[in-house]
């Protein structure tokens, strides 16, 4: 069965992890325990520290999606 949720296999950066957090209207801590992670993680993805991956940008654009966010994730790199 394929992903619907193609750009799950994109990476978020730190803008578009921010820019979405404020679209939802949510804390750091909030997103966070929406996302199953510490509030430390979101941070560090929003000052560019890391990127998300896996789980955790599929997450990312489930929620995104839903919330009607437009966002431009980039393309994974081979």
């Amino acid at each position: 069965m394929a992903n619907q949720y193609q750009a799950g296999r994109r990476q978020w950066d730190s803008q578009s992890i921010r820019s979405l957090r404020r679209h939802l209207g949510l804390t750091q801590r909030e997103l966070a325990a929406r996302l199953g992670t510490r509030q430390q993680t979101i941070s560090e993805w929003e000052i560019g520290l890391y990127t998300p991956r896996g789980a955790s940008a599929t997450l990312l654009s489930i929620v995104a999606e839903r919330a009607d966010f437009k966002y431009q994730a980039t393309p994974k790199k081979s």
